[in-house]
């Protein structure tokens, strides 16, 4: 089923956050029909740097890459600005569709960009915006691939300005709109009661961050057809890694934490190893007599 077609359903699309093949494939076997790949997750487990505009279209693009090799899942895609200007978007949208993704996210703040959770951020005029999505639009080789359209002018010039933006981006025809970081649930609410009759609106849910952390049942009933929780994996595994590298080196020895670890089968029973082998035997020459 194409992400187009699941979005048409009436329950919520939960989408986890992932940043490379392993976090795809337990995401998969957890039940997930699809995945977000956080562009600030990227940032966190790949080059160990915050979201603040510093990783190329290119590197995260290699990474869609990797993860699409295994994935079977759909994968929405974060792309920030979209690397540039509307020609920029254009070629990364292109890129990025031949990489694997399903939907690609697409929003309004200038570049370098920020986290849409953190402080000082800008956006560039309604129009510009517009602009990059209609050039987004005309880039996609298939009509299957969405744009998410998304707005960070709440935090810029308030929430009437940031809801007449979004606005302008469904009339230019935005397949998902993303109105990002609403400071409560009434805002949540509103968001969701003005644009959701119209087209799919999607719900950004970050651990300490300025919207409210709400379940996906409930930004459903609130009219919200996408919960995506994109960063929540990254900081999950940062939890478990701060203890494993203190127990290490404080006993020396991994002996303790075989019930907070796999172990080396386990891990190979994970990424299906055994059938990978199995598989490729298929491949090998017979025996000469």
């Amino acid at each position: 089923m194409s992400l187009r077609a699941r979005l048409q359903k009436q329950n919520i699309l939960l989408a986890p956050g992932v940043y490379d093949g392993l976090t795809t494939r337990f995401a998969e076997q957890a039940g997930f029909e699809a995945a977000y790949l956080s562009g600030a997750s990227i940032c966190y487990s790949r080059f160990g740097l915050p979201d603040i505009g510093l990783v190329t279209a290119t590197e995260a693009a290699d990474t869609l890459a990797a993860i699409r090799e295994r994935a079977t899942i759909p994968l929405i895609v974060d792309i920030d600005t979209g690397f540039g200007n509307a020609l920029n978007v254009q070629r990364t949208v292109r890129l990025f569709e031949r990489n694997g993704a399903n939907a690609l996210q697409l929003e309004d703040q200038i570049f370098p960009k920020r986290c849409g959770h953190l402080r000082d951020k800008g956006v560039v005029a309604t129009g510009e915006m517009v602009g990059k999505i209609k050039a987004a639009l005309d880039a996609r080789r298939s009509a299957e691939t969405l744009i998410v359209a998304r707005t960070d002018a709440i935090a810029v010039e308030g929430f009437a300005a940031a809801l007449d933006r979004a606005e302008a981006y469904v009339e230019a025809g935005a397949d998902v709109l993303f109105v990002e970081a609403p400071p409560d649930r009434a805002g949540l609410a509103e968001v969701a009661n003005r644009f959701g009759k119209r087209i799919p609106v999607l719900a950004n849910m970050v651990e300490g961050g300025r919207t409210p952390l709400l379940s996906a049942p409930e930004l459903q009933a609130l009219g919200f057809r996408i919960a995506i929780f994109p960063g929540g994996t990254a900081r999950a595994v940062a939890h478990a890694l701060e203890r494993y590298f203190a127990g290490l080196k404080q006993a020396g020895t991994t002996a303790g934490m075989a019930d907070r670890m796999y172990d080396f089968a386990g891990i190979n029973a994970v990424l299906g190893t055994d059938a990978m082998l199995a598989d490729g035997k298929r491949y090998e020459p017979k025996e000469r007599k």
